[in-house]
């Protein structure tokens, strides 16, 4: 089921589609560390930027998870999970052929959160440029939002987890994951992006994730258990 995903797995997803993250976060990430003050520290702006953003999947979470209580609460099957569950891992390999060059259905889905965004997006404008800690910790609390099919796939595990704290547990786990990618990219700028954007790189971790979900989607299938 949805919820027997452990958080190691989350934390893999997050890192394996670091390559779909520097693609969409990564021109950020750069543009808001060259911008960040002078007279700060860069080192720990870059950590309070993506804090903040960690923080924004984190409450992403807990709000999906207390939904999904919610809901699974008031049916006595696990139909729901099930649904959850089968929806996350086809979004995931539909992320993995985007990655790798073989579809761009994920794009369509990711255009669903679009309007949400354009909500938060002038909120976003309004601390730019970063001028002090605070703002940076607001920018990357913001950034957290921003329309992404890897979001997608892991708010869907958030869902369908049952309980607001499994929920804000498997995006911080998630999050974490994305964490070394985009850090590196706040450190070392656009350099780290072009390697992480080859097309050999991306068409390799787009087939693992692909290949993952896949195998997931046979286990449950098949009905064993899918933890990691």
């Amino acid at each position: 089921m949805i919820s027997d995903i452990g958080f190691l797995s989350l934390f893999l997803i997050g890192f394996f589609g670091g390559t779909h993250c520097l693609g969409m976060c990564g021109p950020l990430s750069s543009a808001f560390s060259l911008q960040l003050p002078p007279n700060l520290p860069r080192f720990w702006l870059v950590v309070l930027l993506n804090l903040g953003r960690i923080t924004g999947y984190t409450l992403i979470g807990l709000l999906l998870g207390a939904l999904g209580q919610f809901g699974i609460a008031l049916d006595d099957s696990r139909w729901l999970q099930n649904i959850l569950f089968a929806s996350a891992n086809l979004l995931m390999l539909f992320l993995g052929l985007y990655l790798a060059g073989l579809s761009g259905l994920v794009r369509k889905i990711e255009s669903l959160g679009r309007p949400i965004w354009r909500q938060l997006n002038p909120v976003m404008n309004r601390l730019l440029p970063i001028r002090s800690a605070p703002a940076c910790f607001g920018v990357g609390l913001l950034w957290g939002w921003l329309p992404c099919g890897l979001v997608y796939t892991a708010s869907l595990y958030a869902l369908g987890s049952g309980s607001a704290l499994q929920g804000g547990l498997t995006m911080l786990a998630f999050a974490l994951g994305t964490l070394p990618n985009l850090l590196a990219v706040g450190w070392f700028s656009s350099q780290l992006t072009g390697i992480f954007q080859h097309r050999r790189i991306r068409f390799t971790a787009g087939l693992l994730i692909a290949a993952w979900a896949v195998w997931r989607l046979a286990v449950f299938a098949a009905g064993l258990p899918t933890a990691a």
